[in-house]
C-alpha cells in the first residue's frame, strides 16, 4: 500500500509513475487527495468540537461548586448539542476515512525508475541469457508425454481425485520433486537463509498484508466456513512473520526460505499453456525472502536475481532474465525479474521465477519497521523469489535432456536423486 504522505506531497510524480503501469484509474490519485482533504478538515472540526466539550464539562463542575444551577445547566444544554454535532461528524468521517481506504488499497506500487514502459509481456527487456541450448532429435517428445512413458505423474488420476490441474506424482517422478526441493533448500540456507515451515492456509488479514487481498481474490482458494485461504506462495505466511515487528538493526538482513505447497486457480487459464506441467493447480515451490534497510533493498535485489542464476546454471538449464515492463508488473511490485528456462520439444520459453522489490508496498501494510539512527521508525524494504517453482523446471529437465536410453539428469542432482538419469 502506498504512504499517504508520499501522495500528498508527490501527486504528479505519483501520476507518472502510475501511467508507466498503464494504470486505467490515475484520477483516483485527485479523487484520493479531496477525501483526504475533507477526512483532515472533518478531523479538525471534530478536535475542535471535542475540546470545547471538554472545557464546557470542567466548567459545568465549577458552576455546580459555585451553586450557580443556572449557568450549569444551560452549559449542559450546550454540552448536548455539542454531543450532537460530534456524533454527526463523527459518522461523516468514518464513513470518509472507509472511502478513503477503498480508493488506496486500488492503488498498485509505483515502478522504479528503471521499469521500462510497455503494455505486455511482449514488452519485456531481456537482460541477459545464459546456458547451452539442447539439440534434440526429430523424434524428441513434450514432457506430458515423458512423464507417461516413464510413469513420472499422472495427471488422470489426479483429476480423479481432485480435478484437472492437480498433478499425482509417482516413483521416480515422486523422488525427483524431492530430490529438486531438498537441492533448493540446501542451497539457499548455505547462502544464510533461515528455512521456515509455514501454515498452508491463512487468515485474511495474513493475504492483505503481502497484497493478495484485496488484488487477487478471485485466484485463491477460499474456505470460507473457517475465513481462510490456501497459499498461492509462501511468500504470504512467511513475510508476515514479521508482521507488526520492529525489527533489530543487528537482525538485519532478515533472509528467509521455505518450501510449500501452493494453490492457485487460475482462471480462464487456457490451451497450451496449460498442457501437462506448464500450468497447474497445486505445485510445489522453494521462495527466497528478505527484509531489509530501504538503502540497501535494490543491491540485495540484484544479489537475489544472482543467487537464482547460479541455480539455473547448475540445473544446466538455458535461460534468459527479463526485466518486466509496466504493463506486466504485478499489483505490488516496484521491479521485477522473470527468469525463463528455454523447453526445447515445446520451443518456448517458460515462466520458473519472479524476483522482486517491493519497497515499502507489503511493510507499510503489515507494519514491519525499524529503528534508524535517530531513534524514528521507519519502513523496511521486502524483497522475494522463488527458488525455484518446480513444475516448470521439471518440464524443461525432461524435455531438454532426454535421449534414447533414458532422461540423463543435471550432476547436481545426482547425490539428491542417487542416480545419474531416470
Amino acid at each position: 500500500m502506498l504512504q499517504v504522505n508520499f501522495i500528498r506531497q508527490n501527486p504528479d510524480l505519483v501520476k507518472e509513475r502510475l501511467a508507466v503501469r498503464n494504470f486505467p484509474k490515475i484520477d483516483l490519485v485527485d479523487t484520493l487527495l479531496s477525501i483526504d482533504d475533507q477526512v483532515r478538515k472533518l478531523k479538525t472540526a471534530t478536535e475542535s468540537i471535542q475540546a470545547t466539550m471538554n472545557a464546557a464539562s470542567k466548567e459545568i463542575g465549577m458552576l455546580m461548586g459555585k451553586g450557580d444551577k443556572d449557568a450549569a445547566e444551560s452549559k449542559k444544554q450546550e454540552v448536548a448539542s455539542l454531543k450532537s454535532e460530534f456524533s454527526e461528524k463523527s459518522v461523516q468521517l468514518n464513513e470518509l476515512e472507509a472511502e478513503f481506504n477503498k480508493y488506496l488499497l486500488m492503488l498498485p506500487n509505483l515502478p522504479h525508475s528503471s521499469v521500462p514502459k510497455g503494455k505486455s509481456a511482449e514488452d519485456n527487456e531481456v537482460v541477459r541469457e545464459g546456458g547451452k541450448m539442447p539439440v534434440l532429435s526429430a523424434s524428441a517428445k513434450p514432457h506430458w508425454e515423458l512423464i507417461k512413458d516413464h510413469k513420472l505423474i499422472d495427471f488422470e488420476i489426479g483429476a480423479k481425485l481432485a480435478g484437472s490441474g492437480f498433478p499425482v506424482y509417482t516413483g521416480k517422478g515422486a523422488k525427483l520433486q524431492r530430490a529438486l526441493i531438498q537441492f533448493f533448500l540446501d542451497y539457499n540456507t548455505d547462502a544464510g537463509y533461515t528455512e521456515f515451515i509455514p501454515p498452508l492456509m491463512v487468515n485474511e488479514a495474513t493475504a492483505y498484508g503481502t497484497g493478495q487481498l484485496p488484488d487477487k481474490e478471485g485466484q485463491m482458494y477460499h474456505v470460507t466456513e473457517d475465513g481462510l485461504y490456501l497459499i498461492p506462495t509462501a511468500e504470504v505466511p512467511v513475510t508476515n512473520v514479521f508482521s507488526n515487528e520492529i525489527v533489530k538493526e543487528s537482525d538485519m538482513p532478515v533472509k528467509m526460505t521455505a518450501y510449500t505447497p501452493c494453490f492457485r486457480r487460475e482462471a480462464g487459464s487456457f490451451g497450451s499453456d496449460v498442457r501437462g506441467l506448464n500450468r497447474v493447480h497445486q505445485f510445489d515451490k522453494v521462495e527466497i525472502i528478505q527484509l531489509v534497510h530501504p538503502d540497501k533493498s535494490y543491491g540485495v535485489l540484484e544479489e537475489m536475481v544472482q543467487h537464482v542464476e547460479k541455480l539455473l546454471h547448475a540445473l544446466e538449464l538455458p535461460y534468459r532474465i527479463l526485466r518486466l515492463c509496466g504493463g506486466d508488473m504485478g499489483f505490488t511490485s516496484a521491479l521485477t525479474y522473470d527468469f525463463e528456462v528455454y523447453s526445447a520439444a515445446q520451443n518456448k520459453w517458460l515462466e520458473v521465477s519472479s524476483v522482486s522489490n517491493f519497497e515499502t508496498f507489503q511493510t507499510n501494510r503489515m507494519k514491519i519497521r525499524y529503528k534508524d539512527d535517530s531513534g524514528k521508525t521507519q519502513l523496511l524494504h521486502s524483497l522475494n523469489g522463488s527458488s525455484l517453482a518446480l513444475p516448470r523446471i521439471v518440464a524443461a529437465l525432461l524435455e531438454n535432456n532426454q535421449t534414447d536410453s533414458g532422461i540423463s539428469l543435471p550432476k547436481v542432482l545426482h547425490q539428491y536423486f542417487g542416480a545419474t538419469s531416470i
